[in-house]
C-alpha cells in the first residue's frame, strides 16, 4: 500500500500521474551555468551583486556594524530547537490545543475526535500573520494538512477507519484564528476570546471574482456556482493593506477520488494532479462532494486564495478567483507607484509558473476594498537569458480562453502565453526598503529531463540553471522604473543552494554558500523591517550524501546588499520550518514547525515517547531586546 506520509506531495503525484522522461532535453545546452561562468554573470544585474561578500567594502561595513546581530548556529540533527546564544524559545500553541474552555485537552492515546478537533488548533501549521486590533493581538495560522500516521496513530495502519476519523481529519485542516497576550511569563493563548475561530474543510465560503457563477463551478449542491464549502491545504499566506488575511490553497488535488476506478481523467484534471486515488484521507467515503465521478466540478472550486477578516468572526471567507487557480504558495501584496494593488504568487509544482495580479482600481485607505481583489489582470512571468524579463498578460486574446476560464484553468493560460517554467516557485517576498522582489525556487529533479504536466519544456537555463536541480535557488527581480506595476523587470540570483563540502561545480552552490551556512530547498521567505531576508527550508534532512553537513531543516537570514547568509535556527527532526511573523515591538518572532516526525523519529515538543505535535513557537532575546 502506498502511504502518502512516506513521500512528498509531488512524489505521490508522480507515481499516480507519471510523466515521460528524456523528452529531448538531455541534449539542451545548459548555457553558462558553470559555477564561475553563470554565477559571475548573473550578479552584475539588478539590485546589487550577491558576490560582494568577499570585497573590502563589505569588510569595512562589518567593522562598523553587524546587520545580523547574532552568532551563526551550527547545523545539527537534534530533536529540538537550536538558536544563537542569547536567544530563547517557548511553545505558544500546538496541534490539538483547545481554543475554548469547553474544548478537551489533547489526548495522546486517541489523538482526539472530530468534536474535540473542531474546538482546537489544527494540524501542520504553515503561513501565519499577527494582527493588531485595538489593544488585542490576533494570530491567524494556516493548518495545511495532517500526517495520517500521526493523527491516526491510534489506528493499526495509521489511516482513518470510520466517519469520526475522517471528520477529525477535515477539522484539522483549514485556518485557526485566536487571540494571544503577553505577560511576565511570555506569550499565551487567550481562551474563549470572541475572536477565536476555526475555519475548516466544511466552513461556508463565498466564491467571488470573474469565475463566480461560471458553469465549471456549478454543482448539484450549489447550482449558482457562488457558494462552496471549506478550505484546505493552505500553505503560505498574505496580508492586505486593509487588514485582512490571505490563505493560499496549495495541494488541494489529493483530497479528491473516484468511486468509479475506471473513470477517465481529462486533461484539465491531469494538469492539476486530480486522480481516481486520493492521498489516504478518505474524504470521499464520508463526503460525496469529494467523489469526482459524482461531482466532477467540485475540484474546480478549490485552489484559490481565500480572503478572511480576522477582526470579524461573523464574516464569510471569500475565494478570490481573480487571483487564479493553481497550487498557491503565498500571496505577497504590495502597492504600485500608481496606487494599484499588486499580488505576487508562486505555483509550487515542478515546471509551473510565477504570477502577478494587478488590480483595476486604485487603493486608498478611505475607500471600500471589497472589490479590489475581484477586478484586475493576471500575468505570468517570462525570464529571458539576458537577465531581463516581462509579465505576460493572461487575456482572452492572448490565451484563447474566457476571463472565467483563465481564472479556473490558470496553468493552461500561462502555458498558452509561453511563460517560463520554474523550479517550484514558493514564497515571494518584497523588500520593504527597496523596490525588489525575491522568490524561493525550492528544487526540480525533472529540470532538463521531463516536461511539466502540461507538456511545457523545462530546459536548464535562465533563473533555473541546473539540470536535475536538487538544492534550489532564490531568484530576485527589480521592476523597471521602481514600479511594481511595470510589465518589465531585470533579474539575478541571490543565492544558489548547494553543498561545497561534497560537491563541485553548480552543485556546490553560489559563492555565498559556505560550509557554515549551506542548506537545501529554500521555501518560506519574509523580510523584517530592516530589510533582512529570512529564509526557511523544507528539504532533505538526511544529513547524508549530497546533503551531508546540512542537518535538519532550518531558518537563515540573508543580507541582500552583501549577499551574506547566516543560520539563525535549526528545527527538530523530520520537520519543516515554515511561517513566521513578528510582534509589533519586534521583540518576538513567531515561527511555525510542521510535519515533524513524519517518518516516526521525533517526539517534539514533549520529548521522550510523546506524540510529535506541529505548532508555533515564540523566539525572543533573553535580554528582552530586539530580534536581530
Amino acid at each position: 500500500m502506498l502511504i502518502k506520509d512516506e513521500i512528498s506531495f509531488d512524489e505521490f503525484d508522480d507515481v499516480i500521474n507519471p510523466r515521460n522522461e528524456d523528452n529531448g532535453f538531455d541534449e539542451v545546452v545548459e548555457g553558462a551555468i558553470s559555477r564561475r561562468g553563470f554565477l559571475s554573470a548573473v550578479v552584475t544585474v539588478g539590485a546589487g551583486a550577491f558576490l560582494m561578500n568577499n570585497t573590502g567594502l563589505t569588510k569595512v561595513a562589518r567593522a562598523v556594524v553587524d546587520p545580523f546581530g547574532f552568532e551563526a548556529v551550527i547545523a545539527n540533527s537534534e530533536d529540538t530547537i537550536t538558536l544563537p546564544p542569547g536567544y530563547k524559545w517557548e511553545s505558544l500553541i500546538h496541534w490539538g490545543d483547545p481554543l475554548w474552555s469547553d474544548g478537551l485537552e489533547f489526548n495522546p492515546e486517541t489523538r482526539g475526535t472530530a468534536a474535540s478537533q473542531a474546538r482546537a488548533f489544527g494540524d501542520n501549521n504553515d503561513g501565519m500573520s499577527l494582527f493588531r486590533h485595538e489593544d488585542r493581538h490576533l494570530m491567524v495560522v494556516n493548518n495545511e494538512h495532517t500526517n495520517r500516521s500521526i493523527i491516526y496513530g491510534n489506528r493499526t495502519l495509521g489511516l482513518p477507519v470510520n466517519s469520526d476519523d475522517v471528520n477529525k481529519g477535515k477539522a484539522a485542516h483549514g485556518v485557526s484564528i485566536f487571540e494571544i497576550q503577553q505577560n511576565s511569563g511570555g506569550w499565551s493563548l487567550v481562551k474563549d476570546s470572541p475572536f477565536n475561530r476555526r475555519i475548516t474543510a466544511d466552513t461556508e465560503m463565498e466564491v467571488s471574482g470573474p469565475a463566480a457563477g461560471y458553469d465549471l463551478l456549478k454543482t448539484a449542491v450549489d447550482p449558482t456556482g457562488t457558494k462552496s464549502l471549506g478550505t484546505w491545504n493552505n500553505c503560505g499566506n498574505g496580508e492586505t493593506p486593509w487588514g485582512t488575511y490571505l490563505a493560499c490553497e496549495e495541494n488541494f488535488n489529493g483530497y479528491f477520488s473516484s468511486s468509479d476506478p475506471t473513470l477517465e481523467i481529462h486533461d484539465a484534471f491531469k494538469r492539476y494532479g486530480i486522480s481516481v486515488i486520493d492521498w489516504g484521507y478518505g474524504w470521499a467515503k464520508e463526503d460525496e462532494r469529494f467523489d469526482i465521478s459524482k461531482h466532477p466540478n467540485e475540484p474546480n472550486r478549490a485552489g484559490y486564495v481565500v480572503e478572511i477578516d480576522p477582526r470579524d468572526p461573523t464574516t464569510t471567507p471569500k475565494k478570490r478567483t481573480a487571483l487564479g487557480r493553481f497550487k498557491h504558495e503565498n500571496a505577497e501584496v504590495v502597492i504600485s507607484a500608481g496606487c494599484r494593488i499588486v499580488v505576487y504568487m508562486g505555483d509550487d509544482e515542478r515546471g509551473e509558473f510565477l504570477y502577478r495580479f494587478v488590480s483595476d482600481d486604485t487603493y486608498s485607505a478611505d475607500r471600500d476594498h471589497s472589490d479590489l481583489l475581484n477586478k484586475g489582470r493576471l500575468y505570468a512571468a517570462r525570464f529571458n537569458e539576458d537577465q531581463r524579463g516581462e509579465w505576460l498578460a493572461l487575456t482572452p486574446e492572448a490565451t484563447g480562453m474566457s476571463e472565467a476560464e483563465i481564472c479556473i484553468h490558470t496553468r493552461m493560460a500561462a502555458s498558452a502565453v509561453g511563460a517560463t517554467t520554474m523550479d517550484r516557485p514558493e514564497w515571494v517576498a518584497v523588500n520593504p526598503n527597496k523596490v525588489e522582489v525575491y522568490c524561493a525556487l525550492t528544487n526540480n529533479k525533472h529540470r532538463g529531463r521531463k516536461a511539466n504536466k502540461g507538456g511545457d519544456e523545462m530546459p536548464a537555463g535562465g533563473p533555473n540553471p541546473r539540470k536535475k536541480n536538487l538544492f534550489g535557488q532564490i531568484v530576485r527581480w527589480v521592476p523597471n522604473n521602481q514600479d511594481h506595476g511595470s510589465d518589465q523587470f531585470t533579474w539575478d540570483l541571490f543565492a544558489m543552494a548547494g553543498n561545497p563540502l561534497t560537491s563541485e561545480g553548480d552543485k556546490a552552490g553560489s559563492s555565498n554558500i559556505t560550509a557554515d551556512n549551506m542548506f537545501n530547498s529554500p521555501d518560506g521567505l519574509a523580510f523584517d523591517d530592516k530589510g533582512m531576508l529570512w529564509i526557511q527550508t523544507d528539504g532533505n534532512y538526511s544529513d547524508e550524501g549530497l546533503f551531508e553537513g546540512m542537518g535538519n531543516n532550518q531558518m537563515l537570514v540573508g543580507d541582500t546588499t552583501t549577499g551574506e547568509i547566516r543560520r539563525f535556527m535549526v528545527g527538530p527532526k523530520e520537520a519543516e520550518i515554515t511561517g513566521l511573523c513578528w510582534s509589533s515591538d519586534r521583540r518576538t518572532l513567531f515561527v511555525g514547525v510542521q510535519h515533524l516526525g513524519q517518518k516516526g523519529n521525533s517526539s517534539f515538543p514533549g520529548g521522550g515517547s510523546s506524540v510529535p505535535r506541529s505548532g508555533v513557537i515564540a523566539v525572543s532575546p533573553e535580554d528582552g531586546g530586539l530580534i536581530g
